[in-house]
């Protein structure tokens, strides 16, 4: 068996009738705070309903407060969550053609320019976590945990995914990865 049959491809597993149905966002009104890979949001809901969906793959941020992805998803329940999230966002404002959008240099730009992310969530983070607001107090968690992926755990999964984007299916166990 080949590497390529060995591994699972995220967009394969939507469901019959995605993405037609809930993936309508556009790559030109990407949040820069997505992290590359096959999902990502375009305009999308600000009321606060993807952490309901995809507590540990959406966050909320941006000048409007809109949903990003902040975690790809690695298991077709994953993948389950954030259709959800994109069902319930009115704006239709996720995409899932990421694969075809992001390049190797595009995602090693987004990696080194990492500390501005992690800048604008420590910037959040002692507001949400303070508030009042239960909504607010359960994204400071998510805040935490994306502060935890870019410290350990990210690294791995984009030269994992810069595999994929460089030689199209994703690397078995024997395969080296590339450098970001």
């Amino acid at each position: 068996m080949t590497d390529e049959e060995l591994f699972w491809d995220p967009i394969a597993a939507l469901p019959d009738g995605e993405p037609e149905a809930s993936f309508g966002g556009r790559w030109e009104d990407r949040l820069w705070l997505n992290v590359p890979g096959p999902f990502y949001t375009g305009i999308a809901d600000n009321c606060w309903t993807g952490r309901l969906h995809a507590p540990r793959h959406v966050l909320y941020g941006g000048e409007y407060l809109s949903e990003y992805v902040y975690r790809q998803p690695a298991t077709a329940t994953e993948v389950q969550s954030l259709v959800e999230a994109a069902q319930n966002d009115p704006y239709c404002g996720y995409a899932c053609d990421g694969d075809r959008r992001w390049t190797p240099g595009a995602v090693r730009e987004w990696w080194h320019d990492r500390a501005r992310v992690t800048e604008y969530l420590a910037v959040l983070l002692p507001e949400w976590s303070s508030s009042d607001i239960p909504a607010e107090q359960e994204a400071a968690e998510g805040l935490r945990d994306f502060s935890a992926y870019i410290s350990s755990g990210l690294a791995v999964d984009l030269r994992t995914y810069l595999f994929r984007l460089e030689e199209g299916y994703y690397p078995g166990i024997s395969r080296s990865l590339p450098d970001l």
